[in-house]
């Protein structure tokens, strides 16, 4: 049996209110699931943001026994500061090839993978990280 965490739909029409549940993979989206995880409600409050709740270590346990996240409930852990950033690729346009280049979470912007430099490490010894050694006459 896979276990998935995902999002259970509830609220009315263009009121949408998610809870966040592990279910088995082959169960419906609404239901049979195994425990309620959380709540995520898109629509924004009086403050503007919109509003989740998380059991934490609930959350830890199911992910430390092999429960796949569905991409939205990759991204919450991810803004929850649970999981890492996932891995974002770049869409040409609408409906067509994805790039192969990554995108960085925080930005959203196409990271540059081959204009990085690589810094060598100023403990190691010359000629470790592949810095040349210069040979005095």
């Amino acid at each position: 049996m896979v276990v998935r965490i995902r999002l259970a739909r509830f609220g009315c029409r263009n009121r949408p209110f998610y809870r966040l549940m592990a279910a088995d993979s082959r169960s419906p989206r609404d239901g049979k699931h195994l425990e309620v995880l959380g709540y995520y409600n898109p629509l924004p409050g009086k403050d503007g943001g919109k509003r989740m709740g998380l059991k934490f270590d609930r959350v830890k346990y199911w992910l430390s026994v092999g429960a796949q996240p569905t991409d939205p409930v990759e991204r919450i852990l991810f803004r929850a500061g649970i999981l890492p950033p996932p891995p974002m690729l770049a869409m040409a346009h609408k409906g067509g090839p994805r790039d192969r280049q990554l995108i960085d979470p925080m930005t959203g912007h196409p990271l540059d993978i081959y204009g990085l430099t690589i810094v060598d490490d100023p403990n190691a010894p010359d000629g470790e990280n592949g810095a040349s050694i210069e040979k005095t006459a």
